[in-house]
């Protein structure tokens, strides 16, 4: 069963598990299961997804129940006008703070502006080593996307060489290797835990937040993290 973590005659969230597809997709075919899918059986009522979160992302998720709220709160998304905080635990130690205005490309070649803003939580290092490094060093973050690009977190990090662990993609081989071979881990720490906006039907200021999934937990406590 999902969590749900807000509910409102228009609205509904949940907390996605790392590993659930938001909806059905031609380039997943290996999922049976679906978030949309999940969340009208459990509601035994329509709704509509109004953003997207990767599949290997955790968290936050917001759906509709009707057309005319998941265009408004589409609105908002499109013109930066929701607050979103993501955590996420990268290699290295991160700086403790920074912004990054880098524009990503588009699947046609075209570039768009994406600027990230991040700060610091906590830094840890244990004795693992790890390739010409006597240990192993990781920062857990607060990341602030103003803008919305496909893996834009993602490719942000890995642009100032702190990837997220887990991201096979866009990440370290040697740190997903090392997770994988060590701990069994294959999860990719990446956890949208806050959105936060003016209410498009009732006109009331929203903040929905999300707790961080036993993987990620269970990571932090491994390496030493109190959070």
């Amino acid at each position: 069963m999902l969590e749900i973590v807000y509910q409102d005659d228009f609205l509904v969230a949940i907390n996605k598990p790392h590993g659930l597809l938001v909806h059905r997709s031609s380039i997943a075919n290996d999922a049976s299961e679906f978030a949309l899918q999940l969340l009208r059986d459990q509601l035994n009522k329509k709704v509509y997804p109004v953003h997207r979160i990767d599949r290997k992302t955790a968290g936050l998720l917001l759906f509709a129940f009707d057309k005319d709220t998941e265009i408004a709160m589409q609105k908002l998304f499109a013109e930066n006008r929701i607050s979103k905080i993501y955590l996420a635990l990268v290699r290295g130690y991160a700086p403790d703070e920074g912004e990054i205005d880098y524009p990503l490309r588009k699947e046609n070649g075209t570039l768009q502006d994406a600027f990230t803003a991040y700060k610091t939580l906590q830094r840890a290092e244990i004795d693992v080593p790890l390739g010409k490094h006597p240990t192993s060093r990781y920062s857990l973050i607060e990341v602030k996307p103003r803008t919305g690009r496909m893996h834009q977190i993602r490719k942000h990090m890995a642009h100032i060489l702190h990837p997220i662990i887990g991201d096979r993609t866009h990440g370290c081989n040697k740190q997903n290797k090392l997770f994988k071979e060590r701990w069994e881990i294959e999860t990719m720490f990446l956890h949208a835990s806050s959105l936060s906006f003016i209410h498009p039907v009732t006109g009331y200021a929203v903040q929905i937040n999300a707790t961080i999934s036993p993987e990620f937990s269970s990571v932090l406590k491994l390496l030493g993290v109190n959070f």
